[in-house]
């Protein structure tokens, strides 16, 4: 199991292709900093076809205004316990 985390918004669009195919089923991809505007309306599409189950830092979120249904939120304590839980973490900035 791996964590990948993203921070890069959608207008780096080949970060985001890149840690889309190095997903796998088991994976968590975790939505930090810019990243959090993947959760847009018209990027969540391109989020619901990736593998793996997808979480948002939560004050990073809310920091940039964005509202989001049906969403994984985790706090800081809550990103400290996902890096320990994952055997490997990638970061994608």
């Amino acid at each position: 199991m791996t964590l990948h985390i993203l921070n890069t918004s959608p207008s780096d669009r080949n970060t985001f292709l890149s840690c889309s195919h190095a997903l796998a089923e088991e994976d968590v991809l975790l939505l930090i900093e810019d990243g959090t505007y993947w959760l847009l309306p018209h990027h969540r599409a391109e989020l619901a076809r990736i593998p793996a189950r997808v979480v948002a830092l939560s004050p990073d979120r809310q920091a940039r205004g964005i509202e989001a249904e049906n969403l994984i939120e985790v706090d800081d304590a809550g990103f400290v316990e996902l890096t320990v839980k994952h055997e490997r973490v990638v970061s994608w900035f």
